[in-house]
């Protein structure tokens, strides 16, 4: 053989050893079990809401650091787009895809049925059988502590909830929110507006400046994203307070924001998510409550000063209750 011929096989041979080597440093490189655990999340909103949204996102990236899943987002915004991804990621075998809002329960239903290979959760879901699961949060809790917030800090006895679509969740939320303000201002006037969407800032500013113009200087609003519309409007007026939910938002406005009814969405994400690769996942209703610290209410510290130490004793009192499973917040 030439020298150009022996040359040539030590170069082909040196490329060949080069490109295994790239294959195993690839291989090496992916996380112990990322392509064997897969994780999807559905939203009906954008993840840049600092509300409900967002705090699924978290969970999700959670998932994937704590646990080196492979992950999947989609936003979705009609039924057809819920089964539809539904069904792409049954076929695509992954292991969990969660449908993150109780719109999501109908097309579960349909489509777990037939992707047996992956479970299904739906957030404030009611539903459970098969390879379908739902969450619960007892929302109430927390919002029934935020109404009595809410009650002691309006001056003007008139106080807004503002929501995104009549949801039953939300509807439950607003309802024991009601009985919190009642507790400490029997005679209040609680003003009630549905935006029709999630998304539309502008809507949620205009119902919350219809509420302000009525009178009320405390408002409670569960609208993701057009919820961020809210805080504008209190912003803008003076004497005027909010109180957000699902994540903390209480960074979103901080001078007239009291406090947040929060659902730690990354921690109940995860809980479950560990079940599902661990193998020990059982589809159910798992609930979670405010014995579990998953709902809460989380004060803002930059106006915590400004509530008065007697409400603040009255609070820390009914939560305890709460906690000892002596009060239920159905009733006053």
């Amino acid at each position: 053989m030439s020298r150009a011929g022996v040359r040539w096989l030590i170069l082909g041979a040196i490329a060949l050893l080069s490109a295994c080597g790239r294959e195993g440093k690839t291989t090496a490189a992916k996380r112990p079990g990322s392509e064997a655990f897969r994780v999807a999340l559905l939203t009906p909103g954008p993840i840049s809401d600092r509300s409900w949204n967002g705090g699924a996102y978290q969970g999700l990236l959670w998932i994937r650091d704590s646990l080196g899943a492979t992950v999947s987002h989609v936003q979705t915004k009609t039924p057809a787009d819920f089964e539809e991804n539904f069904r792409e990621y049954g076929a695509r075998e992954f292991s969990l895809v969660f449908g993150h809002g109780f719109e999501f329960q109908d097309a579960a239903r349909r489509v777990a049925p037939r992707f047996p290979k992956t479970i299904y959760v739906t957030t404030s879901g009611n539903t459970a059988g098969g390879n379908l699961a739902g969450i619960a949060f007892s929302f109430s809790d927390a919002s029934y502590l935020a109404g009595m917030l809410a009650g002691a800090m309006s001056r003007s006895g008139v106080l807004g909830v503002i929501g995104g679509t009549e949801l039953p969740p939300v509807k439950e939320s607003f309802a024991a929110f009601e009985r919190g303000v009642r507790r400490v201002n029997p005679r209040a006037r609680i003003l009630q507006a549905y935006i029709g969407n999630w998304d539309d800032v502008s809507a949620g500013k205009e119902q919350a400046l219809a509420q302000i113009a009525q009178g009320a200087d405390v408002i409670f609003q569960n609208a993701d994203a057009a919820g961020l519309g809210v805080f504008q409007a209190a912003r803008e007026r003076t004497g005027v307070y909010v109180i957000g939910s699902n994540s903390d938002q209480n960074t979103v406005a901080p001078q007239v924001t009291l406090g947040s009814v929060v659902i730690d969405l990354p921690r109940a994400f995860l809980s479950i998510a560990r079940e599902v690769k661990s193998g020990t996942f059982r589809p159910r209703v798992v609930t979670f409550d405010a014995k579990s610290d998953v709902v809460r209410l989380s004060m803002n510290p930059v106006l915590q000063a400004k509530i008065p130490v007697r409400v603040r004793a009255q609070m820390d009192s009914v939560q305890a209750q709460i906690h000892a499973g002596t009060f239920s917040t159905g009733s006053s």
